[in-house]
């Protein structure tokens, strides 16, 4: 894809599929494979295999290009694929060229696992990475409420292959700040918080956003996109309180049940089992009720 095609894919739902474990623990292909096909089929168009709904920092190296490689082949070109690397720069840049020999479209680049990043390191880390792939487009994954507007300008004029940002700070006002200092036009801002503040961003300039809960209900969140691309903040914001609760579980405690609700939803579906790995666990009884009734709920 050329750089303009890849604008377009970010500005959509970009979809972080779940990685599905067999009963032995290992990835399970078939089941990852049957999940991709659920959301090409109902319109999803941009997947990012080992994003943090994938369980990326749970995945040997080896599993994590299973997992790029099953993508690229079950999408085979339906959907653009934006492959999450991320760890020591070494790590991130062997990881960007397996997706691009892989036959992906873009890198995500988790943000960097450090306790110490300066404003001018992160821009070196991603400098690399990018630098090792010219002929991928290249998105950070911005976590950091420190890091300026100036800073994701000065990494877009280094490094021309850079061209969207996935915006995960819950603060939308802040989200607004960087991306007019960073350039509006410049970069596809895309928010990273999934559903419950994709509305306020875009009413800030994002013209995308990340879903876990597609995965579950890929209606719910194409059916807010649309809403939102029309303008119609009263229809998204009728997706946003049918999808609350789900995402207010997924985001409580610091987001320690973000992955293990969703696996949840999908195994009530029938779709692949529930199993999470450490640091994540599984939900208590009472939490697996919760979901299989909100899930009937969705469906009524």
């Amino acid at each position: 894809m050329d750089h303009s095609a890849l604008r377009a894919a970010l500005a959509d739902v970009v979809a972080i599929p779940v990685t599905p474990f067999d009963a032995e623990g290992n990835v399970d292909g078939g089941a990852y494979r049957a999940l991709l096909r659920r959301l090409l089929d109902s319109g999803v168009r941009a997947v990012t295999p080992c994003g943090n709904t994938g369980e990326f920092y749970t995945l040997t190296p080896d599993e994590r290009r299973l997992v790029t490689e099953l993508t690229v082949e079950e999408t085979a070109g339906r959907a653009a694929v934006l492959v999450g690397v991320g760890h020591d720069v070494p790590t991130a840049t062997d990881s960007a060229r397996h997706a691009r020999d892989a036959g992906a479209d873009m890198v995500m680049v988790h943000q960097p696992v450090h306790p110490y990043v300066s404003r001018d390191g992160w821009i070196d880390y991603h400098r690399e990475i990018a630098g090792a792939v010219p002929g991928l487009g290249v998105v950070p994954y911005i976590r950091n409420p420190l890091l300026d507007g100036a800073a994701v300008a000065r990494l877009g004029e280094l490094c021309p292959n850079v061209i969207g940002v996935k915006y995960a700070v819950p603060d939308a006002a802040r989200f607004a700040a960087v991306a007019r200092d960073a350039g509006l036009e410049r970069f596809v801002w895309v928010a990273g918080l999934a559903e419950l503040y994709a509305p306020s961003y875009w009413a800030m300039g994002a013209t995308g956003f990340t879903s876990g809960l597609v995965n579950v209900s890929p209606a719910a969140s194409l059916g807010m996109l649309r809403a939102l691309r029309a303008g119609d903040y009263p229809a998204a914001l009728e997706v946003w309180e049918r999808i609350r609760r789900f995402e207010d579980l997924r985001a409580a405690d610091q987001a320690a049940n973000n992955v293990t609700v969703v696996k949840e939803a999908l195994a009530a579906l029938g779709l692949c089992r529930r199993d999470v790995r450490p640091p994540s666990r599984l939900l208590p009884e009472p939490g697996r009720a919760e979901i299989a009734d909100m899930i009937k709920e969705w469906d009524a």
